[in-house]
Order: structure tokens, then C-alpha cells, then sequence
């Protein structure tokens, strides 16, 4: 599976959850998956949820992932939503780990009852795709909304913490996936 991080800047307008974004856009063949800083602003054309028509989605800044599986062929609903779990479970045991403790709720993260993350799973015929992120800080988020961001769930964060934590959210999601393949190949089965 490959890694990529992007420059901070690039806007999450929900595009970058249709299938192959990262080939088209960035040449990177197969699974992999892709972080960075940026806004987000989801149009209402661009919502695939439909519990979210009608609602703002939008941050001045979030730390975003993109993750896209090509290795179940036709490709999975119910695995690209357990696969969002596990993501899920990684960035919250990694917030712990530098003094952030938050609740999680299905796929969405809380600190101190504000809402941290957002996050989809969807499929094409061909690959499963993921997109999650999390506010930097509350800058931008609706107002109808209680949000949280990083920047307030912790004194001690700051952007290089941040870029590290997005290098061990990437790293930790691969060794995960690669780690089930491995103990896929050495079961035996009956």
C-alpha cells in the first residue's frame, strides 16, 4: 500500500472520494493512502451520504486522509466500512498516546463533546474508498454545530505534532492492513 502527504492547502470539496482520484490526480496506482492539511467544503452535489443533504460541511482547516483499496474484487461495502473502523480506533489510540482523549461514536470522534472528525466509506465497482479528517482547529466549522479541533483538545500540539501524528495515522493504517494479510496467509484453513 503506498503513502503519500501533499502540501498543506488543497481543499476537500468531495471529489477526492470518487474512484481513482489519486491515480488521475497524483499518479499513484493501487491502494494507497494520502494525507494533508486543507479546508473543506462539501457542495451539496458532492455528498454521498445521505443523512448529510441539507447540512454544511465545511473547516477552515483539517488533517485529511484519502484511502482507497483495490484488493477486493468487486469491491466491498461492508469491508470499506470495517476498514473505516479500524482507521477510526488507530486515531483515537494514537490521541491518547499524545494526551488527547476523545469518545468515539460510530465513525466520528468527540472531545470534550465537540465534534472532532468526519468521515465516509464508499465503493466503485472497481475499489473502496475512505475519506477522514479531523479539524485542526474550529475555524470555519458550521455554527450549528458544537465542533472541536485538535489545537483546543491540547496545550501542547502544535503543526510539526500534527504532521507527525498524520505520518503515524498513515503508518499505523498500513501495518495494520499489511499485518491482517499476513495472518491471512498463514492460517490454516479447513
Amino acid at each position: 500500500m503506498k503513502q503519500i502527504n501533499l502540501e498543506p492547502g488543497m481543499l476537500y470539496d468531495g471529489s477526492q472520494i470518487k474512484p481513482m482520484w489519486a491515480f488521475q490526480r497524483l499518479g499513484l496506482k493501487g491502494s494507497s493512502i494520502v494525507s494533508w492539511r486543507g479546508p473543506m467544503n462539501i457542495q451539496p452535489d458532492e455528498l454521498i451520504d445521505y443523512e448529510d443533504v441539507g447540512l454544511e460541511i465545511k473547516s477552515d482547516e483539517m488533517l485529511h486522509f484519502i484511502i482507497e483499496h483495490f484488493d477486493a474484487q468487486p469491491a466491498d461495502m461492508r469491508l470499506c466500512y470495517h476498514r473505516q473502523r479500524i482507521l477510526v480506533m488507530i486515531v483515537q489510540n494514537l490521541l491518547r498516546e499524545i494526551g488527547i482523549i476523545t469518545h468515539r461514536k460510530g465513525d466520528d470522534l468527540y472531545c470534550d463533546g465537540g465534534k472532532l472528525s468526519v468521515s465516509i466509506a464508499s465503493c466503485s465497482v472497481s475499489s473502496m474508498k475512505i475519506h477522514f479528517a479531523m479539524n485542526i482547529t474550529t475555524q470555519g466549522t458550521p455554527e450549528n454545530i458544537k465542533t472541536a479541533g485538535l489545537m483546543e483538545c491540547s496545550e501542547n500540539l502544535d503543526m510539526l505534532k500534527v504532521s507527525k501524528l498524520s505520518d503515524n495515522i498513515s503508518k499505523t493504517y498500513i501495518d495494520e492492513i499489511l499485518d491482517i494479510e499476513e495472518d491471512i496467509s498463514k492460517t490454516r484453513v479447513f
